[in-house]
């Protein structure tokens, strides 16, 4: 009943946001149906437990922290972001400064005897394990489950009996130049660690099924099943792969295929029931460039001869395509529409579950007031990168996932300049290998409004400016308005009603592995004396 009513709490708030102007809503379409993508934001590598009438996700995080977000619904179609299993990537240190591409890879989460387990890789650390027994908690410190270079995308099964357990997982080839294999393990009962060393191949798809990463591992009626991308990420397929024997060999079928649809991939997820068993539903990201890896809902039907199909299947050849709109699962009542969050009053002592650093954080880069009702970035100084002319590598990066196709995301501000320091900047940034940042600028004659771009960035390229202007004042209404295609066109006002554009149209680009992200940063050129702030009393996304 508590979980009931916390969850209808969280969707009366979600669904407020969602009535918002721009298309950041639910995707439920209020007649029965809903229409994908379910969540058109970047949960790359997406997997779902259920746990009686509630459902989990988790999704790859890489390198932004907290990581392995835990997002809940109750009918698959209405999610909430309901906090992170991850507190910092490990090993600390390592990830305190920014490792794009690195992190956390492909999770999988189970519920197993009253507990709730997230496998994911590190393909430059090994296989790691995090649990607990409320997920939107807090979760048991992560432990190292299988130590190596190269392992990705693991996922266990527990037998019946509850003492034998199995996991499966794929090979990274920009690690170790070998991929297309599947390796199965034998897991100790607790899931804390293998039992056999490297394990063993349990399918090799070169050939046929080249690039299969990504399995999810299950039984039902006798047979184990892997679920499986093939392919690559834009032009792949799904499989399903079954065997009586857990490490095969495996018959291999195809499920789902992009077919006349616009829907690449479509690339790995998950397979959940309804509570009462008679509904089978799939869940599975489609790469949408500068958007990121975005969330769809697939129906999923067994057929006469024992095979599932993923999506419908028109032509009755036993390979579904994804569906656009569909008929909502059947969990039994209809919940109120709502979607993860992004905007943020800060009145909380925390921050909101939406945002993520660009590395692990420190306590004293931000000050959630709660009761001032804003959040204080203070200016922060990295070695070694004391001009900052590339934000690529900047730790204190706090963003969040671009939340639709088209969107508009306005911030209110004020600055507080530190004793005699030029060359401050705070403001508000759209973050990917490209990037542009709008802020405030320190400098002798005054406080500046400054919008740059950077190409390349990942290639460590400069940023150039491309517009400034004298302000009035220390606070700003910062805006900035995405339309399709990801094209960003930013303005600024200086009384909350009248904005000026400034510059010109950017255009987002993803990130390494991951989505275009919109935030807000502080920093400062140098580490002596005290620093300034921003003042940062709302930010909204409608």
């Amino acid at each position: 009943m508590r979980t009931l009513l916390f969850y209808l709490i969280v969707c009366c708030v979600g669904f407020a946001m969602a009535q918002t102007p721009a298309g950041i809503s639910s995707r439920d379409n209020g007649d029965g149906t809903y229409t994908n993508p379910i969540i058109h934001a970047d949960y790359s590598d997406p997997d779902v437990c259920r746990s009686g009438d509630d459902y989990y996700m988790t999704s790859s995080s890489f390198n932004c922290i907290p990581g392995l977000p835990i997002l809940h619904s109750k009918d698959l179609v209405n999610w909430t972001i309901v906090g992170h299993a991850l507190e910092a990537n490990l090993p600390e240190d390592y990830y305190s400064v920014p490792q794009h591409g690195c992190g956390v890879f492909a999770p999988s989460i189970r519920f197993h005897s009253g507990w709730f387990f997230i496998y994911w890789a590190d393909p430059d650390k090994g296989i790691y394990m995090v649990k607990s027994q409320d997920p939107a908690g807090k979760w048991e410190k992560p432990v190292m489950v299988k130590e190596g270079k190269g392992f990705i995308d693991p996922c266990p099964l527990w037998e019946e009996d509850g003492n034998t357990a199995y996991l499966v997982h794929a090979l990274a080839g920009s690690r170790i130049h070998q991929g297309s294999m599947l390796i199965m393990n034998r897991l100790a009962y607790d899931g804390t660690h293998v039992l056999d060393g490297q394990g063993r191949v349990a399918y090799d798809g070169h050939g046929e099924n080249p690039t299969i990463e990504g399995p999810k591992l299950y039984k039902c009626d006798g047979w184990y099943w892997i679920f499986a991308p093939a392919g690559g990420v834009k032009n792949g397929w799904q499989l399903a792969m079954r065997s009586r024997n857990i490490d095969g060999p495996y018959e291999v079928r195809r499920v789902m295929e992009r077919g006349n649809t616009d829907v690449n991939g479509p690339h790995q997820g998950g397979w959940v029931t309804t509570p009462d068993g008679k509904e089978n539903w799939f869940i599975h990201f489609q790469d949408k460039g500068a958007y990121g890896r975005i969330i769809h809902l697939q129906p999923m039907k067994w057929g006469k001869d024992g095979w599932p199909v993923i999506g419908e299947d028109k032509d009755r050849d036993g390979i579904g395509y994804p569906v656009s709109k569909w008929k909502k699962p059947a969990v039994g009542r209809t919940y109120p529409p709502c979607a993860p969050q992004t905007s943020d009053d800060f009145t909380l002592r925390s921050l909101g579950k939406q945002w993520q650093w660009n590395a692990n954080p420190k306590i004293y880069w931000y000050y959630p007031a709660g009761e001032r009702s804003n959040l204080r970035l203070f200016t922060v100084y990295q070695e070694g990168d004391s001009v900052y002319n590339n934000l690529m590598d900047t730790p204190n990066l706090l963003l969040q996932k671009f939340p639709a196709e088209e969107f508009t995301a306005e911030m209110k501000a004020t600055y507080t300049t530190s004793p005699n320091k030029y060359g401050e900047k705070a403001g508000m940034v759209v973050m990917g290998l490209d990037y542009a940042s709008l802020t405030f600028d320190t400098t002798p004659e005054g406080l500046y409004i400054t919008l740059r771009e950077c190409k390349d960035a990942g290639k460590g390229q400069p940023e150039r400016i491309v517009e400034s202007r004298r302000l009035k004042g220390s606070t700003v209404w910062f805006k900035v308005k995405v339309s399709a295609g990801a094209e960003c066109r930013f303005s600024y006002s200086e009384n909350g009603k009248d904005f000026i554009e400034i510059g010109s149209t950017f255009t987002a680009r993803v990130g390494k592995w991951i989505g275009a992200k919109i935030g807000v940063f502080a920093n400062r050129p140098t580490p002596k004396g005290t620093c300034g702030w921003l003042d940062i009393d709302s930010f909204h996304v409608y």
